[in-house]
C-alpha cells in the first residue's frame, strides 16, 4: 500500500517501512491519495486515512554559503547556513473510522 502524503509544504509518496527525509518539525497532515494494488482512491482534497510515523533522528544538511557585496564601498560578507532535517520511518497507513 502506498500513499501520497502532505508534509509541510511538500508532498511525498510513502509506503510502509520506508524512511523519508523531511524538513525539521513537520509531521504528516493530510493523505491526498492511496494506492492499494489496482485500487486507487483520490481525495478531494484529502482522504480519511492516517499515516503513522516515528521520528528516528535529526540531521543537518549540506552547508550553503551566501555572499553579499556592495560595489564601490568595500563591503563584503559571507554567511553560512545548514538546514535541519528529520528522518521519519513510516509505520502504518490505516483508514480512520
Amino acid at each position: 500500500m502506498q500513499a501520497v502524503v502532505k508534509i509541510g509544504k511538500s508532498q511525498y509518496i510513502v509506503s510502509e517501512g520506508q524512511t523519508i527525509q523531511v524538513d525539521s518539525g513537520n509531521v504528516p497532515s493530510d493523505v491526498l491519495m492511496v494506492i492499494d494494488g489496482d485500487k486507487v482512491e483520490v481525495g478531494t482534497p484529502s482522504l480519511s486515512y492516517k499515516v503513522e510515523v516515528e521520528k528516528k533522528e535529526t540531521k543537518k544538511g549540506k552547508k550553503v554559503r551566501v555572499s553579499t557585496f556592495k560595489a564601490k564601498s568595500r563591503y563584503r560578507r559571507v554567511i553560512g547556513f545548514r538546514a535541519k532535517y528529520d528522518l521519519l520511518s513510516v509505520k502504518k497507513i490505516v483508514k480512520n473510522k
